[in-house]
This record gives C-alpha cells, sequence and structure tokens, in this order.
C-alpha cells in the first residue's frame, strides 16, 4: 500500500498507510459490515474454544496417570480460558462460505478413550486432525475479520461521523 509522510506535533515524521476500499466490498453498506464483523469474532470465539477443549482433551488422554483425575485435569487445563467462553462448547460451529467443512466435533467429542492402544491412538489422530482444521478454520476466520476491519476503518477515516454513529448505536443513544 502507499504510504504517506505525515508531520506530528511534535514536528517529527510518522509515516501513515493510505487505506484504499477494498473492491469486494463495494455494495456491502455500513451496517451490513459492522454485523459481518461481529458474526465472524463470534464464531472466532466458538472455534477458539473448541481448538482449546481438543488440546486438553488430547492433552487427557495422553497424561501419564499422575493420580489426577481426567475431569480435574480437563479442569486445571481449562481454567485459564476466558468467562465468556466457558458455554460456548455447547455451541455449534459450522463452516463459512467456501472454507473447507469441519469435523463433527459433538460426535467427535463423545467418543471415548478405550483400553487398547490402537482405540486411543486413533482417537487422538482424529483428535488432532480436528485441531489441525480447527486451526485452520480459525486463520480463515482471522483474515476475514481483519479484512472486514481495514474496510471499516477506511470508511470510518474517509467519514469520521459514521464511526461516532457508530458507537452512539452500540450505547444505545441513536
Amino acid at each position: 500500500m502507499p504510504e504517506a509522510k505525515d508531520k506530528s506535533t511534535s514536528g517529527r515524521s510518522a509515516a501513515k498507510v493510505e487505506r484504499v476500499r477494498d473492491p469486494k466490498f463495494t455494495s456491502v453498506e455500513l451496517a451490513e459490515l459492522r454485523t459481518m464483523r461481529s458474526g465472524l469474532t463470534e464464531e472466532e470465539s466458538k472455534v477458539s474454544y473448541w481448538r482449546r477443549l481438543i488440546q486438553a482433551r488430547i492433552d487427557v488422554i495422553n497424561s501419564d496417570h499422575t493420580g489426577e483425575e481426567p475431569v480435574e485435569k480437563l479442569s486445571r487445563l481449562l481454567t485459564d480460558a476466558q468467562s465468556s467462553h466457558r458455554r460456548v462448547a455447547a455451541l455449534s460451529v459450522g463452516p463459512i462460505d467456501d472454507i473447507p467443512p469441519l469435523p463433527d466435533l459433538s460426535a467427535l467429542w463423545n467418543r471415548v478413550a478405550t483400553e487398547t492402544a490402537t482405540e486411543r491412538d486413533a482417537l487422538i489422530a482424529d483428535l488432532e486432525r480436528a485441531e489441525e482444521d480447527l486451526s485452520t478454520y480459525r486463520r480463515e476466520l482471522h483474515d476475514r475479520i481483519d479484512g472486514v476491519t481495514a474496510e471499516l476503518i477506511t470508511r470510518y477515516r474517509e467519514e469520521p461521523r459514521l464511526a461516532l454513529v457508530a458507537m452512539e448505536e452500540r450505547l444505545g443513544i441513536a
């Protein structure tokens, strides 16, 4: 992107990146962009939470029987999760548009690690594949969130009062 030099009040030069509207958002209204960003962010939260659950489940299955009960270990591993994510596990995660389909997380989650090494290894392999798929999906969501956010910023810079309207709507003032 082209850069323009901008003089700050202290006299030092600061690089300012010129933002250009993304043609793929030409026909998208501002309110729709905000809704899109909110939906993508919500989906990313679900995906992140499921990734943490899957990673913790793999850790529990792989644990070397330290005497700690698996439920206790799982609880301990997830204690650093933000409280807003605690109930998200019950929510489904579905692919968006052209992103490859995700594994059936609820079916995978309900599978039990049995006593045989072969079945245990198969479950771990499936969990690792699911974690990989979720990571790929999450990266795609981040790219889309970044694109929508950049478009919002560009529009707000073009017409700063739009940012005030957005704040008023959020606060219920409008």
